[in-house]
């Protein structure tokens, strides 16, 4: 029998350090096989957690949004779609709307699709003018005819106007977007100003070679595996991640090997592991990143329910140096609580850290706010909780009928405001321990990684003590 370890039971023993300053560290970190990041974070792919805002968040932060699995194909593909859409510097296919359709259905769209403005095409998909909010607001009455309200002078470019032209036009001519046509006038794509701007101030921002914002999506295992990846990648999705809760699993092992030969070229992700062997089973059938824990969520009863699992630093440290071996990137997923642990994870062999409770509080996550006694808390539920299951099963269109124990709780985690005070919380306790381990980077971090089992004593004396 041999021991295993989680966060709580190591500290970082401090190193020579020449580094002075927190500015001084990066945290760029690979995600996937082809997929690289500048923050190494992740949300994860649970319905209090992650689905577009979230999702758009993490891109523009540096990190990336894996899209839940807890919707109908055409709902999560919709989620995916708006990502990319968020900062799509030239979008391809943008949404129209017909020049005999009612003002209302403009608006309708607009409201569905989260913009501010949409072209205006006629019978034979040419650009016939373009209504936006500020047209829709001046319409006496929303039944009349889009040709009515459009403004229909129209300033136009060629497609394959560069952005550097584009931002030109845009701003001699003060607009805010500039449909693309082509000979015949009709429309092949469009360019907004807003995106140029956020392009230039978002440097670190998590992006495609098109410029457009990172996003992944999940998937499972059952008979729609095929129909929901085709979905999500015609949807722009980046990385798809195989969503079961054991991926050391024939089904899951036969997905993987299945995805990577129907989509050609696709980053795919495979897990739950926690050891050596399952890592590797899981990169032989071509994953290109490995999600590693079994049991250490916040709301996850599995090593409760079943016994089974292995805490989550060994399973880290383990499963990340197997993986490295094939120069496949490991991802810590759960058990993290506060920077130290986050920290812990990287500094064991992690190359990212897949973050679930701490990111459920905020603002930008679905789950639902509520007030008690002047306290705010955020819905949150394990995805293998009684009432998730019972969700999961309407969408994969029922089980076996056979009995099934909840893995998980659902309950309410503390309100935390805006989802960047917690990435802020954890790159800043990143940086400084990096600094203190003498790294620059994160592969120096885990050269320089010294672990030092502690006790119970150690651990009280970690936090805040004989304080009142």
């Amino acid at each position: 029998m041999r021991e295993g370890y989680t966060f709580d039971d190591v500290l970082l023993e401090p190193q020579r350090s020449g580094v002075f300053s927190r500015k001084d560290v990066t945290t760029r970190s690979q995600f996937s096989r082809g997929i690289f990041l500048n923050a190494p974070v992740v949300s994860a792919n649970m319905d209090t957690v992650t689905e577009y805002r979230m999702a758009r968040f993490m891109a523009e932060s540096g990190g990336i949004g894996i899209i839940h699995r807890f919707l109908p194909i055409a709902a999560q593909a919709e989620e995916v779609r708006k990502v990319k859409r968020a900062e799509n510097v030239v979008i391809d296919d943008p949404y129209t709307v017909n020049a005999d359709q009612n003002v209302a259905d403009a608006e309708r769209i607009m409201k569905e699709k989260g913009v501010s403005g949409l072209p205006v095409l006629d019978s034979d998909g040419r650009i016939a003018g373009i209504i936006t909010r500020r047209d829709i607001l001046f319409a006496e009455n929303l039944g009349k005819k889009v040709s009515e309200a459009m403004t229909k002078k129209v300033i136009t470019a060629k497609a394959g106007t560069t952005l550097s032209e584009a931002k030109k036009i845009l701003f001699r001519h003060r607009i805010e977007k500039l449909p693309l046509a082509d000979k015949s006038g009709k429309l092949r794509g469009l360019i907004t100003l807003k995106d140029i701007l956020k392009r230039a101030n978002g440097e670190s921002a998590s992006k495609d070679k098109k410029g457009r914002l990172l996003v992944g999506a999940a998937l499972g295992v059952k008979d729609d595996t095929l129909e929901r990846a085709k979905a999500l990648l015609d949807a722009g999705a980046d990385v798809l991640v195989v969503d079961i809760a054991h991926g050391h699993n024939e089904r899951a092992l036969n997905a993987i090997k299945l995805l990577k030969k129907k989509f050609k070229g696709a980053e795919i992700v495979g897990g739950n592991v926690a050891t050596p062997k399952g890592a590797i089973d899981l990169i032989k059938a071509g994953a290109d990143a490995v999600k590693i824990g079994i049991g250490p969520g916040a709301a996850c009863t599995t090593r409760i329910v079943t016994g089974v699992g292995v805490p989550q630093l060994t399973a880290v440290l383990e499963c990340a140096r197997a993986a490295e071996k094939y120069k496949i990137p490991a991802i810590a997923d759960g058990g993290i609580r506060n920077s130290g642990d986050f920290s812990k994870a990287l500094a064991a062999g992690a190359s990212t850290v897949m973050i679930g409770s701490l990111f459920a509080g905020t603002d930008e996550s679905p789950g639902d706010y509520v007030l008690e006694d002047g306290v705010g808390y955020k819905f949150y539920r394990g995805m293998a909780s009684r009432d998730a299951a019972d969700d999961k099963t309407k969408i994969d269109g029922g089980h076996d009928g056979a009995y099934r124990a909840p893995e998980g709780k659902s309950g309410k985690v503390s309100y935390r405001g805006r989802a960047k005070n917690v990435l802020d919380d954890l790159i800043a306790g990143l940086r400084s321990s990096m600094s203190y381990l003498g790294a620059k980077n994160l592969r120096e971090f885990q050269k320089n990684a010294r672990f030092i089992k502690i006790t119970q004593a150690a651990l009280r004396e970690s936090n805040i003590h004989d304080m009142k």
